[in-house]
């Protein structure tokens, strides 16, 4: 977090929709990561052409690439029984 978001930002990501800690562009993008992660929701056309007016085409791939592999690195953990191992504890 010392070169990214603020603590506070990341307490906040639940809430990420109404809380002015973010602007417009990553309220899309969590949005997007979102959908692409919770199981039974899809990305709407209208949640794609909202990521579209904030980044390009290669951000777009970049960013569903990185959800991608974060949802691969998840149920790849959790298949295995791997837990935290606290690099990102926020008290």
């Amino acid at each position: 977090m010392q070169a990214g978001a603020s603590e506070d930002k990341v307490r906040a990501v639940e809430s990420a929709e109404k809380s002015p800690l973010y602007a417009e562009s990553e309220r899309a993008a969590i949005a997007y990561a979102e959908a692409m992660t919770i199981t039974g929701q899809r990305v709407s056309e209208a949640l794609f052409a909202r990521v579209r007016a904030h980044f390009d085409e290669a951000q777009v791939v970049e960013l569903t690439a990185a959800v991608a592999l974060e949802n691969f690195r998840s149920k790849f953990n959790v298949a295995l029984g791997i837990e935290a191992q606290g690099f990102c504890a926020i008290r």
